[in-house]
């Protein structure tokens, strides 16, 4: 069974920095990407940032230049640093890891992530 475990959010004040992981069990096919998402309250989910299995990054507009994704491949793990946070960016943060030849993805259970202004 795929599982994927997040942690690292947490209360900070704007200007602060955090950093996620993720890490993901129990995938026995080819981890094509890795990434996160956010969802704000009232807000739809939203692309954070995403991995490829050969370093291709893709960020989302309003967080390119202050966070940055990464991942271990050999331990299934992905990490995404946040620097300079604003208030915009609180949300819930899920991570998802899409794999195999059908692409399917799975998703964690989101860890808060809450900035102070």
């Amino acid at each position: 069974q795929v599982q994927l475990v997040e942690s690292g959010g947490g209360l900070v004040q704007a200007g602060g920095s955090l950093r996620l992981s993720c890490a993901a069990s129990g995938i026995h096919f080819r981890i094509n990407s890795m990434g996160w998402y956010r969802q704000a309250p009232g807000k739809e989910r939203e692309l954070v940032a995403t991995i490829t299995a050969s370093g291709y990054t893709l960020y989302g507009v309003s967080v390119k230049g202050r966070f940055t994704i990464s991942r271990d491949n050999g331990k299934n793990n992905v990490y995404l640093q946040m620097t300079n946070l604003k208030s915009e960016d609180t949300g819930v943060y899920y991570c998802n890891v899409e794999y195999g030849s059908l692409g399917e993805d799975s998703w964690g259970q989101g860890t808060q992530v809450t900035v102070s202004s």
